[in-house]
């Protein structure tokens, strides 16, 4: 299912995820909008979308109601990916997190309700699960947050419940696992670990693995959550919710529906299986070996875990496969070997 013929709004569109929507959407023929303040997205990543004729730029902050609404205006669908991501960020500074996460969230939710959208998607985040040491993740039991970013992800999708059931807007928010690909910045204090580690590795240089190693992820490529975010918007709302009713009967503990007017729901965006950060350490040196042999031969450092990391995760992607009809195509062996293309291309030089 994809999005056709439509106009789209893209928040954090200049971003690592956005942008790759955004390039996405307007190959398929739609009039895609961008709201964008740069604070961590990059104007490179917009640099083909710049020159198509469908696509629009809007530099402004989803903190500011006035920017919000004018993004919005006559769109049919948000993909609202704007936020100030990482655990580390948030723990050093709360206050900025929770202003952009939660007060621009809602700012950009309301004025979707306004602007009166079909649905508002919107990334939320694995970070939910908290402590709660099940495997795989399911979307109904999380544990207590162990960060600020955690928090704001949280209540994030407590505000999206509360707007579907007094305003009823259509809102469906996708629990990103550790997602990676193209475009995705190795660089800065808050860089995500491929592109961290690949950095490094491409200069000769050892890097460092926070903790033992023995950590695990359950890594997801930048086109499952392309395809998840097309049909989270797309799929009809009678096909959701009966779907919905087929999964809660097939799976046991899963409470029953309390929706108001609206429809909010969330679904776990992941490929369905984990790999330690040693694994994904030697996958890494092996796919980059291919350009440079001598990558082999690095070695990994290790030092003191995290603060605020969950040691594992996995997800159960059942909900999204029987309600949304989600089927990732790329493992994380497949997505290393288009992503270390990439990389190697863009970094190498």
């Amino acid at each position: 299912m994809k999005l056709e013929n439509s106009k789209i709004l893209v928040t954090g569109g200049a971003g690592f995820i956005g942008s790759n929507l955004v390039d996405r959407l307007l190959e398929q023929d739609n009039e895609v909008v961008c709201l964008d303040n740069f604070a961590t997205g990059k104007r490179k990543n917009l640099a083909e979308a710049l020159k198509h004729p469908r696509f629009t730029l809007i530099e402004g902050d989803i903190r500011n109601e006035k920017d919000c609404a004018k993004a919005v205006a006559g769109c049919d669908y948000v993909l609202h990916q704007a936020a100030l991501g990482s655990v580390p960020r948030s723990i050093q500074d709360p206050a900025t997190s929770v202003d952009v996460n939660i007060g621009g969230f809602v700012k950009m939710l309301f004025a979707a309700k306004e602007a009166g959208v079909k649905r508002f998607v919107y990334a939320a985040s694995s970070s939910t699960y908290g402590d709660h040491p099940a495997l795989p993740k399911v979307e109904h039991v999380i544990g207590n947050s162990l960060s600020p970013y955690a928090i704001t992800k949280y209540v994030d999708e407590l505000f999206a419940k509360n707007f579907s059931d007094i305003y009823g807007i259509e809102t469906i928010g996708l629990r990103y696992f550790n997602v990676f690909g193209r475009r995705q910045d190795p660089n800065g204090a808050y860089a995500a670990v491929i592109p961290k580690f690949v950095s490094s590795l491409i200069r000769h240089e050892s890097p460092k693995i926070n903790g033992d190693g023995s950590y695990s992820r359950d890594f997801t490529y930048i086109e499952n959550v392309i395809q998840v975010n097309e049909l989270a918007a797309a799929a009809p709302t009678s096909q959701i919710k009966a779907r919905l009713q087929q999964y809660r009967e097939a799976t046991p503990g899963v409470p029953e529906s309390k929706e108001g007017g609206g429809l909010a729901e969330v679904f776990n965006v992941a490929y369905g299986e984990r790999a330690s950060l040693n694994e994904l350490a030697e996958a890494l040196k092996e796919g980059l070996s291919v350009y440079d042999p001598k990558i082999k031969h690095v070695e990994f450092q290790y030092g003191p875990a995290r603060a605020g990391d969950v040691p594992h995760s996995l997800a159960s992607i059942d909900k999204g496969r029987m309600v949304l009809g989600y089927a990732p195509q790329y493992s994380l062996r497949t997505g290393l070997e288009e992503a270390c293309a990439w990389y190697w291309e863009t970094l190498s030089v």
